[in-house]
Formats: C-alpha cells, structure tokens, sequence
C-alpha cells in the first residue's frame, strides 16, 4: 500500500503547565469525526480516544520532557515532539495537517498549519484528542510518584492548589524550571 492521498493530523497537548512535558500525537484516520479535545468532556474524550486507538490506520505519540522544554523553550518543544510523532507513524503520509501556526520543521512531506485546526479538521481533533489523554494518563502516573502536588487533578496546570504545593515542597524533575511560577 503506498501513501499516495494519506494524510495526518498533529496536535500537541500540554504547553500551558507548569510542570510535565508537552505530548504530541499524529494521527491517519479514515472518514471519522473527531472534536477538539477541549470542547468536550473527559468521559467523551476517554472514550473517543480508545475508538481513535482501536479504528486508526496509525497513531503516533511522542512527549518531550521537562528539561528539554528548558533547553528549547515550549514552542520548539512542541515542534519536536510533532516532528517525532509523524515520524514513529508506521505508515508515511504524503501530506499533513497541523494544528497551530506553525509547520513543523525537519520534515520531507507537505504540511499545513491551520490555527485552531483540532476544531476545523477531523484528524486533527483525533490526534488532539489522542496527545490530551496521553498527556493526562502521564500526569497521573506521576501523582503516584510525587502525590504531595496532586498531579491527577490539575495535571501540572498553574492552578493555587498547584502554586501552594509548590511553595510547600520545592520544585520536582517534572518541573519546567524556565516557567514562570508566579
């Protein structure tokens, strides 16, 4: 099978938080519909991740963690972590669909960036969709690592439940040191 009119769409999830990494997912879906993973609930959005996982052609997800996120800055982060998700794709798509402003460097296929794409293009809201689970499931592996922050509820998110453990506790491995903290 060649990859002639296989498209993908990449999505990142996590740049906002104080702490974890920023999670990518590339995703080659046939005809289905996916949402932004912003605009629905968890329960829809768990569910829909394992259609995603069980009905895809291919995913790909790739995190880059914290102290690369400090080495980079979060921009260039998130853009390596798409770039390496359409690569770990096992099939090669000819073309892909970006969510963003940006399209991602260090890659021999066509793309597109589309700003606010995860609410416009159907791939695009499964690889959002796909890179947010993935990212929350990490974030409460880690709770279980560091439970004094909570890392489950709020995810890494600059919340006063997450600015008070800090202040109690110091920073963790899981934080972005360059990140404002207050």
């Amino acid at each position: 099978m060649g990859n002639q009119g296989i498209f993908a769409g990449v999505d990142e999830a996590g740049r906002g938080p104080l702490a974890g990494p920023v999670v990518a997912a590339a995703v080659i879906v046939d005809d289905s519909d996916f949402p932004d993973s912003k605009k629905i609930s968890r329960r829809i959005r768990y569910a829909l991740y394992k259609k995603i996982l069980a009905e895809a052609v291919a995913v790909s997800v790739c995190a880059v963690p914290p102290y690369i996120i400090d080495v980079l800055d979060i921009r260039k982060s998130s853009l390596l972590a798409m770039r390496n998700a359409v690569l770990g794709l096992r099939i090669s798509p000819s073309f892909l669909l970006v969510d963003g402003r940006d399209e991602i460097p260090g890659l021999n296929i066509p793309q597109r960036a589309i700003v606010g794409g995860d609410d416009k293009i159907s791939a695009i809201g499964a690889a959002s969709i796909v890179a947010k689970v993935s990212r929350d499931m990490l974030m409460s592996v880690y709770s279980t690592v560091f439970p004094q922050y909570n890392f489950a509820q709020h995810k890494g998110y600059p919340t006063k439940e997450h600015y008070s453990a800090i202040e109690n506790f110091g920073k963790t491995i899981l934080h972005r040191f360059t990140f404002r903290l207050k």
